[in-house]
């Protein structure tokens, strides 16, 4: 069972339902409220070669779109206050890499599921990112990178990075050993969770005692930090500007946002 859906059942405390084979949801309540949580995982049956491991492909886009919009439909006369959060449970090792795959159009299902994602955040669903294994590539691009608030167990089996390191240093004529020298110097070439998060992406790194495998007490403690991440993101803005605010991105983003402040100023 992959990470993604050992956290989603943990969470959830037991019953998932399959909206496709690799893709669950489930809800579980976080404080007071209700959250529709949502994960992409293996499908050793896919008809697609490519999607087959934990990625998200062509069903899977088309699938996390569909959720979000019905969990978007449902509360849609509810209060803003009490329409559900939505939690992306992720572990992911890419986008569905395949000819077929570019063929039939997965960058439409990936679109469809950003979309989603940013439609529900819009809506007033507070959208929290948790990162319980891998988050590479075009997968946490799909499902995960649209979310008010992110939130990454701090263990060695979690990473998050643009693509595989192995991939990285074909792409760099690079070994990987000198891609590990050179990430000691250079913290976003690095492969360890701890310094993803210092660069102000991460809202809260999490340490437990099991990641692969979560004690009653870890469920407990990242179902408080989830809660706490959802009350941020009420109180929040329901754009991504967050992003470039925080005290995180204040110390680590200067760059970036001196960007931003010149483009905004060009254009208006």
């Amino acid at each position: 069972m992959s990470r993604g859906q050992t956290w989603t059942r943990a969470l959830a405390g037991g019953d998932v339902t399959h909206v496709v084979p690799s893709v669950i949801t489930a809800d579980a309540t976080l404080g007071d409220g209700t959250a529709r949580l949502l994960a992409v995982v293996p499908d050793p049956r896919s008809p697609y070669p490519r999607a087959r491991a934990g990625e998200v492909g062509l069903r899977e886009g088309l699938a996390i779109a569909e959720t979000l919009t019905g969990t978007v439909a449902e509360d849609a006369r509810l209060p803003d206050d009490r329409r559900r959060a939505i939690v992306a449970v992720v572990d992911v090792p890419s986008q569905a890499y395949g000819r077929v795959e570019e063929l039939l159009g997965l960058h439409h299902a990936l679109a469809a599921a950003v979309d989603a994602y940013v439609r529900a955040r819009t809506a007033g669903h507070p959208v929290i990112t948790l990162v319980v294994g891998t988050a590479l590539s075009g997968g946490l691009l799909a499902h995960g990178y649209q979310a008010n608030q992110i939130l990454a167990l701090d263990d060695p089996g979690v990473v998050v990075h643009a693509m595989h390191k192995e991939a990285a240093a074909r792409v760099t004529l690079r070994t990987v050993d000198e891609l590990d020298e050179l990430a000691r110097r250079v913290p976003p070439l690095s492969y360890d969770v701890a310094d993803w998060a210092g660069l102000g992406m991460c809202d809260e790194l999490l340490k437990v005692e099991n990641a692969a495998d979560p004690t009653g007490g870890d469920v407990r403690k990242v179902k408080e930090a989830l809660t706490a991440a959802v009350r941020r993101a009420r109180r929040g803005p329901r754009d991504l500007s967050d992003r470039l605010t925080s005290p995180g991105a204040r110390r680590t983003r200067a760059a970036s946002r001196r960007i931003h402040e010149s483009l905004a100023a060009q254009w208006w």
